[in-house]
């Protein structure tokens, strides 16, 4: 009974806050943005206080008085009008104050919308090991009330409806992973419903087979190295994702580059199942970062278009110093595609039936050799067809070594 009577006299607002002092009516709302709403706070009679005396804050903010309402001596109200979307997910913070200043009572107002029909749902499968989908919310996407996102899926023909569990949030909206009893050669139906205390939107259903949207880890061990003294150009090579070696598809990659000081990068295509390609047009003493991706296209015999695998980390090297000779793509096509390119294997080519007409074998390395010795000669591009200095004979192939298998 001493105990009691001493936590009265240090503590009467924990106590008096114990015993409901005031409630306030309705509490913890739910409403649409722009609906309006009239509280009450109903005082104890134990407290001997008048409702005239009381005040009402939002958030923190005192309301105006010409908005309230005496009701009864132990009733104050507080009208609201056109309210705005709830600032803070748990709610707003509606409070009914004594004249000192204390919190006799309090409300969570939940001011929001329903979830709008969400959309963009796209899924794919990193090495057919799992699914993995991405969407994005619909409309205007704030929603100011906490909205939950299900992910959903079965399979088409047969099996029940299950519920994704491993989500995360992304700059892009919302994901999931589904990692356990991936199905192949079996289409899913896969859709996401978002719901929330004012409704609920599914968003269309979405039909996919998993080997139809596979991706790869990057390609690992990528490698940089010059082509012997030749300024402009740099091998690069790579290993293929070993993920998927077990099955059946043809690999597709695309090069990235770009120089130290840049941050433009200029995308190399139509590769095709190389694991090697040589950059050319480079300029000299200059540091490279290069990347490359992979796209399993037609996986068991799919076809659908693989999906590309994220870059790999950036591999760094730098071209000799020396003097740009040629402008070139590391593209197997590229002399089909620059002309200039064309015009001086030509006048090379030419050169090789008048004047090397020993070799039984021909490779780019010959022609490597033949660049080198331009470079030396500080000779223009300008200066391609002029090559009487370069050993007008049968001999230079045979007697230099030049005959290389092909690369």
């Amino acid at each position: 009974m001493i105990f009691f009577m001493i936590l009265l006299l240090l503590a009467p607002d924990v106590l008096l806050s114990s015993t409901h002092v005031a409630v306030i009516s309705p509490q913890d709302p739910v409403l649409r943005i722009g609906s309006g709403l009239t509280a009450s706070c109903r005082l104890s009679p134990e407290l001997g206080l008048h409702a005239s005396s009381l005040y009402w804050t939002l958030n923190g903010v005192r309301l105006p008085s010409s908005a309230y309402g005496v009701v009864s001596s132990d009733i104050l109200s507080v009208e609201l009008r056109s309210l705005n979307g709830s600032q803070q997910k748990s709610g707003d913070n509606l409070m009914c104050h004594g004249a000192d200043g204390r919190v006799l009572a309090g409300s969570c107002l939940h001011v929001g919308m329903p979830p709008e029909k969400p959309v963009n749902l796209t899924c794919w499968s990193h090495n057919a090991k799992d699914l993995s989908c991405r969407w994005s919310v619909g409309g205007q996407g704030e929603t100011h009330i906490p909205t939950k996102y299900t992910l959903k899926y079965k399979l088409r023909w047969h099996g029940r409806e299950n519920e994704c569990e491993n989500y995360s949030s992304e700059k892009k909206g919302h994901a999931c992973r589904i990692s356990s009893k991936i199905a192949l050669f079996t289409p899913y139906e896969i859709w996401v419903e978002a719901t929330n205390q004012l409704g609920s939107a599914a968003s269309d259903i979405s039909s996919l087979d998993v080997l139809d949207v596979v991706t790869t880890d990057p390609p690992a061990n990528v490698r940089l190295s010059r082509v012997g003294s030749l300024d402009d150009q740099l091998m690069v090579r790579w290993a293929s994702p070993p993920e998927l070696k077990d099955f059946l598809f043809r690999a597709k990659y695309q090069i990235r580059y770009r120089t130290e000081d840049g941050a433009d990068w200029k995308a190399v295509d139509n590769i095709g199942n190389l694991t090697s390609c040589r950059l050319a047009g480079l300029r000299p003493g200059t540091v490279y970062f290069v990347q490359v991706r992979c796209n399993p296209v037609g996986i068991f015999g799919s076809r659908k278009p693989g999906i590309w695998s994220d870059w790999s980390h950036p591999a760094a090297a730098s071209t000799p110093s020396g003097e740009l000779l040629q402008r070139g793509s590391c593209d197997p096509k590229a002399g089909e595609q620059n002309s200039t390119l064309r015009r001086e294997l030509k006048q090379f080519f030419g050169w090789v039936r008048k004047h090397a007409s020993g070799c039984s074998s021909m490779s780019i390395k010959l022609y490597d050799q033949w660049r080198v010795w331009l470079q030396k000669t500080h000779k223009t591009r300008n200066q391609v067809g002029n090559i009487g200095n370069l050993k007008h004979d049968k001999s230079y192939c045979r007697n230099q070594n030049n005959c290389f298998k092909p690369l």
